[in-house]
């Protein structure tokens, strides 16, 4: 079982940055992959960057070339550095991680509760 808990989210300005941390718990967290998704008000839920087990990170359309998704190890957390916010960006943005790719795209295994992004 894996435990995800999500902080970093909050107000702020477009054009400005936040980064998103994602620590999680588990003795098997390790060897999972993570993910990013956001879901806007009335929108569906968009995945926006994930990260294996050994760093090799892929970036959608959603934010591709504004945010980096990274992890440490040793802290046990994940995280998701967004730059240049625009006004679209506002969402709840979720941690997410499943033992396969497949689910992890599709219906992961594991959420966080979220946490709140307002860009205005």
């Amino acid at each position: 079982h894996v435990q995800l808990v999500e902080s970093g989210g909050g107000s702020v300005q477009a054009g400005g940055s936040l980064t998103l941390s994602c620590e999680a718990s588990g003795n098997t967290y390790s060897t999972y992959c993570m993910a990013w998704y956001r879901q806007a008000p009335g929108k569906e839920r968009e995945l926006v960057a994930t990260i294996s087990s050994d760093g090799t990170t892929t970036y959608t359309s959603a934010m591709k070339g504004r945010v980096t998704i990274s992890q440490d190890n040793a802290k046990n957390t994940m995280y998701l550095q967004m730059q240049s916010l625009k006004t679209e960006d506002t969402a709840v943005y979720y941690c997410v991680a499943d033992p396969t790719w497949h689910e992890l795209l599709s219906k992961p295994t594991y959420w966080g509760q979220g946490t709140q992004v307002t860009v205005s």
